[in-house]
């Protein structure tokens, strides 16, 4: 696959795993969580993979070497600013970018090919991978208009509580049309309760410009798990001795 490249977010500090290891490190069955991501990205086909490191930068490369590009986020400003430190390194990429977070182990190769697939297919600008949660307490959450198109993603500690009973929440997967993206990004502003930069802002903006925004609804949504807790850590585990 040429024309998709990957970025994968590792930059956080992860404080909720109370730890001095740099969240993404973390292990499960002797294999990092970020070395999970990786794997499944190169078995969906993807070749040209960059990360955003941050917080114990050193330290991760270490432990992944020098088979890909690393991004430095210097500060932690949020996801949109993650994606941002990376405009210079893909400059002279021309397709589309699939940006991932470095702490969902059990992402699964054939769900990003279908993910891939379904945004190449519909022609859309941006492609978010979506799932369905009887308690969505701590996700983004989908918005939709009238006629079930896609208006927006708004998160846990900026919803209304109608806002919050919505099921369907984003993955924090997503595919861009790189361009698009990079535009877009510049115009994000951090208004928000956490004042960060986020990525999710982008699909509001892209909406807004008359773009094709399309989603892929994961069946599996123990898939887009992220490991930021030692409990989580455990389910994490348990789910994949089981697999």
């Amino acid at each position: 696959m040429k024309d998709i490249a990957a970025l994968i977010l590792a930059a956080g500090k992860g404080t909720r795993m109370k730890s001095n290891l740099p969240k993404v490190l973390h292990k499960i069955c002797g294999k990092s969580l970020v070395q999970y991501v990786i794997d499944s990205v190169q078995e969906a086909g993807v070749k040209k993979i960059l990360i955003v490191i941050g917080h114990k930068a050193d330290m991760i490369k270490q432990s992944l070497g020098s088979k890909f590009e690393y991004v430095l986020q210097k500060e932690q400003l949020g996801t949109g600013h993650a994606v941002l430190q990376a405009e210079e390194n893909l400059k002279d990429f021309d397709g589309h970018l699939m940006v991932l977070c470095g702490d969902a182990p059990l992402l699964q190769p054939q769900t990003l090919k279908i993910l891939i697939l379904k945004h190449r297919s519909t022609d859309a600008v941006a492609t978010v991978l979506t799932a369905m949660l009887d308690d969505p307490y701590g996700y983004g959450r989908i918005l939709r208009d009238s006629n079930g198109c896609v208006k927006g993603i708004i998160e846990e500690n900026d919803a209304t509580l109608k806002e919050k009973s919505i099921k369907e929440i984003n993955s924090g997967l997503y595919c861009f049309d790189i361009h698009k993206l990079f535009t877009v990004l510049k115009q994000i502003k951090a208004d928000n309760i956490k004042g960060e930069y986020y990525l999710t802002d982008v699909v509001k903006i892209l909406v807004g410009r008359n773009e094709k925004v399309e989603t892929f609804l994961v069946k599996n949504f123990q898939e887009i798990i992220g490991v930021d807790t030692r409990k989580r850590l455990q389910q994490a585990r348990k789910i994949l001795k089981s697999l």
